[in-house]
C-alpha cells in the first residue's frame, strides 16, 4: 500500500487531495499546525476509507517545522508528496510587514524544497513517486511576492518534471484560480468563477494520468492561462494589477 504525506492537510485544497488518497486506499501522513484538527481529520478518514493516518505537528515556516517532517520522510516510505501549505497576504508588496512577506516565502518556496529535497532519494532508490506542488494561477502573471512565490514554484515543478521522469518519478504543478476554501470569500469575484476543491483535485489526477506539466482547473481559468501566456508582457503586467486568483 501507497503512502501519501500532505502539507496543509486538514483543509482546502490539503484536505481535497487527503479526501481523494485516502478514498484510492492510500495511507496518509497528514502536516499541520493545529494538532486537534490533525487528530480529527486523521479520525475521521481512518473511520470512513479504512486507511492509516499519521500526523505531524509543524509549522512549515520555520527550520525546525521543515526538519521534523523532513525526519519522518527519512525513516518511512512516502510514494507521494503533496506540497500544499501556504497562504497569501491581506496586503501587497510593501505594505505587509516584512516579517509576514518573508514567513511566507519561506512557507511557499523554502518548506517545498526541503521536503522535495527529503523525498527524493527514496523515490529515486525505490523507482516510483509522485511529486505535486500546489501553485496558482497567479504565478502566470506578476503578481506581487505571492505571485513570484508561485511562479518559482511552477518552474521548479517543471524542471523537476525532466529531472526526475527516468527514475519513474512524476511532478505536476497544480494551478488553481480562485477556489472555495476556509479562507476568506472575496465579495467582488462573481460566483461563476470560483472553483470548487473537488473540481481541483478531479484534474490534477486526470493531468498527472495525461502526464501533463502543469494542471488548470475550469475552462475559464485556462483560457486565462492562455491569454497570459500569448499576451505582451506590458498588457500581463496590466492584467495582473487587477485582483489575481489565489488557491
Amino acid at each position: 500500500m501507497t503512502t501519501a504525506l500532505i502539507t496543509g492537510g486538514t483543509s482546502g485544497i490539503g484536505l481535497g487531495f487527503a479526501r481523494r488518497f485516502a478514498a484510492d486506499g492510500h495511507d496518509l501522513i497528514l502536516v499541520a499546525r493545529d494538532q486537534a484538527r490533525l487528530d480529527r481529520t486523521a479520525g475521521e478518514l481512518r473511520d470512513r476509507h479504512g486507511v492509516h493516518a499519521d500526523t505531524i505537528s509543524a509549522d512549515l515556516a520555520t527550520p525546525d517545522g521543515c526538519a521534523a517532517v523532513e525526519k519522518h520522510i527519512a525513516s518511512t516510505t512516502v510514494d507521494i508528496l503533496v506540497n500544499n501549505a501556504g497562504h497569501a497576504l491581506a496586503e501587497p508588496y510593501p505594505r505587509s510587514p516584512l516579517a509576514d512577506e518573508e514567513r511566507m516565502l519561506d512557507l511557499l518556496v523554502r518548506a517545498p524544497l526541503r521536503l522535495t529535497h527529503a523525498a527524493i532519494p527514496g523515490m529515486t532508490a525505490r523507482g516510483h513517486g509522485t511529486i505535486l506542488n500546489i501553485a496558482s494561477v497567479a504565478g502566470l502573471l506578476p503578481a506581487g511576492t505571492y505571485g513570484a512565490a508561485k511562479a518559482w514554484l511552477i518552474h521548479f515543478s517543471e524542471s523537476l518534471r525532466l529531472d526526475l521522469a527516468p527514475h519513474g518519478i512524476r511532478v505536476l504543478a497544480v494551478c488553481p484560480g480562485f477556489t472555495h476554501t476556509d479562507a476568506p470569500h472575496i465579495d467582488t469575484v462573481p460566483d461563476w468563477i470560483w472553483l470548487t476543491v473537488d473540481q481541483v483535485v478531479d484534474q490534477a489526477m486526470k493531468d498527472l494520468r495525461r502526464k501533463k506539466p502543469r494542471s488548470i482547473a475550469g475552462r475559464h481559468f485556462k483560457l486565462y492561462a492562455t491569454a497570459v501566456h500569448h499576451a505582451p508582457r506590458r498588457l500581463a503586467a496590466r492584467m495582473a494589477r487587477s485582483r489575481t486568483p489565489k488557491d
